[in-house]
């Protein structure tokens, strides 16, 4: 199979294993919700917490990502041009690798977080870092441009624990690209991603370890088809 076969379908697979077989400069979008880091009390690893790589057969929830992702997803872009979901504790790590370039930080507020607030503040903010190479032009309106989101989580919707809402990742795809190109999604989830590329009249690359969620994002994809 090549790699444009692949356009319009959803990998199962690990994430940077398929990364690794598509070609140099052949994505217009990236949008990511990978593994966060959470803190933990007498871990190692990055800023005080567990690390360790995203990788097949281990559950990496609480355990963020490594920069080899970051550098198979600049290696894949036509020009850096990618949004990342990330808790607090992975946006120096982003940064910092990304430092060379623009960037802005995004915000995605929950009305309706999980309520688990002993001696600490809710977990009702999540963060989007947003990278772009100089040149890369960013569309939308006075409207799409603001940089937080404020609405309930919608994690009851799918069965999946960390789905994010369709209008947030539609903004960003509409913000961020042009109908006909090509978006990719490397964690999939539960399709959100794939689904808000196909509405707006663009091509998506989708990759999802997890059998389970692939079915859901298939069935996702199926109903708007029917609509």
């Amino acid at each position: 199979m090549s790699w444009q076969d692949k356009i319009n379908t959803i990998i199962q697979g690990d994430a940077l294993e398929e990364l690794k077989k598509l070609p140099d400069e052949c994505i217009d979008l990236v949008i990511i919700d990978p593994p966060y880091i959470q803190q933990s009390h007498g871990g190692g690893g990055a800023f005080g917490t567990r690390m360790r790589e995203y990788h097949k057969g281990v559950d990496s929830l609480g355990y963020g990502f490594e920069n080899n992702i970051l550098d198979e997803l600049v290696r894949v872009l036509k020009k850096v041009n990618l949004y990342i979901f990330c808790s607090k504790n992975q946006i120096i790590q982003i940064l910092n690798y990304f430092q060379n370039y623009k960037y802005d930080i995004l915000t995605y507020h929950k009305t309706n977080p999980t309520p688990t607030c002993n001696n600490k503040y809710l977990s009702d903010t999540e963060y989007i870092i947003y990278v772009r190479e100089s040149g890369v032009k960013l569309y939308g309106t006075y409207h799409t441009k603001r940089k937080w989101f404020l609405q309930e989580n919608g994690k009851s919707e799918w069965d999946h624990p960390t789905v994010k809402p369709l209008n947030i990742i539609s903004t960003l795809i509409g913000n961020s690209s042009l109908p006909e190109d090509l978006i990719l999604d490397c964690y999939l989830g539960s399709g959100t991603t794939a689904v808000a590329t196909r509405a707006l009249k663009r091509n998506f690359i989708g990759i999802e370890l997890n059998p389970d969620y692939i079915a859901i994002a298939n069935k996702r994809l199926a109903q708007q088809v029917l609509l």
